[in-house]
């Protein structure tokens, strides 16, 4: 089955970064789109970025400027590099990835940003 595992979460103060990471246990060419949701405390989840096979990106207007997503085939590692960090990117991130006709996820890394 394949496998998306998080790293990279943590607790930071306002204005800081952190840079998530997913690793596949397939080459992340394979999946025809990659990208990442986040669910913040009380609300639905919401697609923060997401890239395709054709290295097309697209975010979340919050985030426009301040994220930005990117792959290194050769790790099979999507990244989520997040500047400027605010107290409402609080949530937990989530990897996911479409592979084939199934849509696969990671178990999730918090993101604490303190005010």
């Amino acid at each position: 089955q394949v496998q998306l595992v998080e790293s990279g979460g943590g607790l930071v103060q306002s204005g800081g970064s952190l840079r998530l990471s997913c690793a596949a246990s397939e080459t992340i060419f394979s999946f025809y789109d990659m990208g990442w949701y986040r669910r913040a405390p009380g609300k639905q989840r919401e697609l923060v970025a997401h890239i395709t096979t054709s290295s097309t990106a697209e975010y979340v207007d919050s985030v426009k400027g301040r994220f930005t997503i990117s792959r290194d085939g050769a790790k099979n590692t999507v990244y989520l590099r997040m500047n400027s960090l605010k107290p409402e990117d609080t949530a937990v991130y989530y990897c996911y990835g479409l592979w084939g006709s199934r849509n696969y996820w990671g178990q999730g890394t918090q993101v604490t940003v303190s005010s």
